[in-house]
């Protein structure tokens, strides 16, 4: 049977109806896909801002671990001293000389005797050294020595027995400067610098037993027996 006019305007308007139906379905579901793709970057930069605050974060530890290593490598290997360390005489360093070709002269304390700016000359000594010996040469005008300060000295080392030198700071031209009374020099150096005011010069008489023994085997090439020692105490600190 034929449609009516009036049945083919309802089907145009019908379908004219679902069409725009279908375009409002689509254009909802266009947005709710860009909130979608919106929501899904959203999600992803917050994951990427992350992983890299998380890796700014181990690569700041691991920046503070080494920091701490370093310092606790450095402060072990202060403490840890070769085992002969303790028996040692301080040496002293060349500095550059002067125009002439001479080492410059040491520098004095305020008000100490001239006679400390000229290397001593130092002899043997005589009889049998049982205990160490302290004998002043020049007294100085300075505060005395304490346990565990650091001193500036110069000195000249010979044999007890025959006077001959074995060790001198004069030869570099340089004072050696070293902790006393800690157990960083020979025993005598330590019992016998103690005490003794700055601006002095003193003679150390010191036995094997508190130098670096008798048995020259076991000495390793350092001077043994009775020693004697002239110190000039230049500083304290």
């Amino acid at each position: 049977m034929p449609a009516t006019p009036q049945q083919g305007v309802d089907d145009v308007s019908e379908r004219t109806q679902q069409n725009r139906s279908a375009g409002q379905d689509q254009s909802t579901a266009t947005k709710s896909g860009r909130r979608l793709a919106a929501q899904l970057a959203e999600k992803q930069a917050a994951d990427a801002k992350r992983k890299r605050n998380a890796v700014i974060s181990s690569l700041a530890a691991l920046a503070v671990a080494g920091v701490l290593i370093a310092v606790f490598v450095t402060i072990g290997g202060g403490k840890d001293k070769p085992a002969n360390q303790a028996d040692a005489t301080p040496s002293a360093s060349a500095p550059a000389p002067d125009a002439a070709g001479a080492p410059p002269a040491p520098q004095l304390p305020e008000g100490a005797d001239p006679a400390l700016g000229t290397k001593p000359t130092v002899a043997a000594g005589t009889g049998e050294l049982k205990k160490l010996a302290v004998t002043p040469l020049i007294k100085g005008t300075g505060p005395a020595v304490q346990k565990g300060q650091t001193i500036t000295t110069n000195y000249v080392g010979v044999f007890f027995k025959d006077g001959k030198e074995f060790d001198s700071s004069w030869k570099a031209g340089q004072p050696a400067t070293f902790p006393i009374g800690v157990g960083q020099v020979i025993p005598g150096w330590d019992q016998g610098l103690v005490g003794v005011t700055v601006g002095s010069r003193v003679q150390l008489d010191i036995p094997g037993e508190l130098a670096y023994g008798n048995d020259e085997a076991a000495a390793g090439g350092r001077p043994t027996g009775p020693l004697r020692f002239v110190v000039d105490v230049l500083a304290a600190q």
